[in-house]
């Protein structure tokens, strides 16, 4: 008998063409064929979202519908400790899905529909996402990955005058809340969010549609963002990333993102992980999620070891790159919560040598968000 050699064929977006033809470079990300940067660079998309707009293809991200009654939201707050049932219509929450540890399984956006939620999941954990979803519904809930949809990110300054021209309405969306809207007769789900620190829209139109908007957004100035600038914007704001700053072994109040976790959910539980937590809030957490600025222009990447000035070890680095905005290096980790507090001097570990830094206040750049 022989041996089937199976290939994985690496997946691409509807505007994987639109990208090259643009002379993108590419990066394999979560199983997709995705644009890093393009022919301008790194910096210059990074300062061009934060002083007019960008636009980020994010369509590896998964839409994941759920459709059903009232038991739908009890259902889904077994493993999402937000209150979904309380959640307005057309409002969102950024919140996650616990293991039972109260480990971190993914971190999400999740949406109040009129026929149930929608929740974008991140690529890399988003089959196991819906396999963990699924197995707390009841069978009279219905839920579905669109892949027919993309997902577009328009992120910066004039990104709500610029689409407002286009799409009427959208100005009138605050943080965190979306809406149905009209474009060439289909009709597109937009949120105001995202993921750079910017003022911006996340918005889902069909694949077939995704290139007219685009075109739109090109006659306007509004330029391609790649992964690495969506990293550097992200990581200015003090936004984590899955797989790097959180995990399945990192808890929400390790991660200082309690405030994630809603009120009604902190007392009542209910929720996956909830015994370890609320002995997390009453007590404390041996280590806490920092930012970190780096003396001078060292770059600390991840798995930086962090050393105390005295020269114990006490932490990791998760995210680390120079931050164009700030013009300066940038980092976060997690620490011995005895060296948390902001303005403690630290030492970083980087190419064998120790470099000096402190703990920092997050974020690094103020956020612009319309509330």
């Amino acid at each position: 008998m022989g041996f089937e050699r199976v290939i994985m064929e690496v997946q691409k977006t509807a505007l994987y063409n639109y990208h090259k033809n643009l002379g993108a470079k590419f990066v394999s990300f979560a199983g997709y064929e995705m644009p890093i940067q393009y022919k301008d660079g790194i910096v210059k998309e990074h300062i061009s979202t934060r002083t007019y707009a960008g636009f980020f293809d994010v369509s590896h991200m998964g839409q994941f519908f759920l459709e059903g009654d009232e038991t739908l939201a009890i259902a889904l707050e077994k493993i999402i400790p937000s209150d979904l049932q309380s959640l307005k219509l057309n409002h969102s929450k950024y919140s996650f899905l616990l293991n039972s540890e109260g480990g971190i399984i993914d971190d999400l956006i999740i949406t109040k529909t009129p026929k149930g939620f929608c929740i974008i999941l991140n690529a890399a954990c988003k089959d196991n996402d819906v396999k963990q979803i699924s197995q707390i519904l009841d069978t009279k809930h219905k839920y579905f990955l669109d892949n027919n949809l993309s997902l577009i990110a328009v992120q910066g300054p004039k990104a709500v005058e610029i689409l407002e021209k286009l799409i009427h309405g959208v100005a009138k969306l605050k943080f965190m809340t979306g809406d149905y809207f009209k474009f060439e007769d289909e009709s597109l789900y937009i949120t105001r969010s995202g993921y750079t620190g910017e003022d911006g829209f996340e918005i889902s139109i069909p694949n077939l549609k995704v290139e007219k908007l685009i075109k739109f957004l090109n006659e306007n100035k509004v330029h391609p963002v790649g992964l690495g600038a969506r990293d550097t914007l992200r990581l200015e704001a003090g936004l984590c990333l899955y797989g790097h700053d959180l995990n399945e072994k990192i808890n929400p109040i390790e991660a200082n993102l309690k405030w994630a976790i809603a009120k009604r959910r902190r007392e009542e539980g209910g929720f996956n992980g909830w015994e370890k937590i609320k002995d997390l809030i009453t007590n404390g957490s041996e280590k806490k999620r920092v930012g970190i600025l780096p003396e001078g222009r060292i770059i600390a990447r991840e798995n930086t070891k962090v050393f105390s000035d005295t020269g114990e070890e006490i932490g990791l680095i998760t995210s680390g790159t120079f931050g164009p905005s700030v013009n300066a290096p940038v980092a976060m980790g997690y620490v011995n919560k005895d060296f948390a507090e902001v303005g403690t001097k630290i030492q970083l570990e980087v190419r064998g040598k120790k470099h000096g830094g402190k703990v920092s206040e997050l974020p690094f750049f103020k956020k612009s968000y319309v509330k």
